[in-house]
């Protein structure tokens, strides 16, 4: 799978010689996760992450916001509803770093997740495992090496 890959150069070190520059900065800032039912989407990521969104109107759309550390690498998005937006296992992946990838396994699986690509070992880049969410999005999760 090319995704692993490439989880596991972004969790390595990256050496540079005297001669490289590497601007270091994440150049995500922002996702937007298509639901079709936002009850059952709010439901379903506030159960197996543990933490609370926030519901908005923006544009016209429903949104419901994932938390967001201003002074925190990386990047937050929202899970998203309207004409625009279509779920789907065939487009991007959001990749979600969890403290305990095991643990979030159990509680999506209770939530009717099915286990798309089970908990692999990254060896020094960690693990990674893909779920189908409550809606038909394909979304991935990280966890740290221990």
């Amino acid at each position: 799978m090319g995704s692993l890959l490439r989880m596991a150069r972004l969790r390595a070190k990256v050496d540079c010689t005297e001669q490289e520059t590497i601007a270091v900065h994440n150049p995500v800032l922002y996702f937007e996760i298509a639901v079709t039912d936002m009850d059952r989407a709010i439901a379903f990521y506030e159960s197996i992450f543990g933490y609370s969104l926030s519901r908005e109107q923006v544009d016209g759309y429903e949104m419901a916001f994932f938390p967001r550390a201003d002074d925190a690498p990386g990047a937050s998005g929202a899970l998203a509803m309207g004409d625009v937006y279509i779920p789907s296992k065939n487009g991007a992946i959001v990749y979600f770093d969890v403290p305990d990838i095991d643990a979030v396994l159990v509680r999506a699986t209770k939530k009717g997740a099915a286990i798309l690509y089970p908990k692999k070992d990254l060896g020094e880049a960690g693990f990674v495992a893909e779920i189908e969410d409550s809606e038909g999005n394909r979304i991935a999760l990280t966890q740290a090496a221990e």
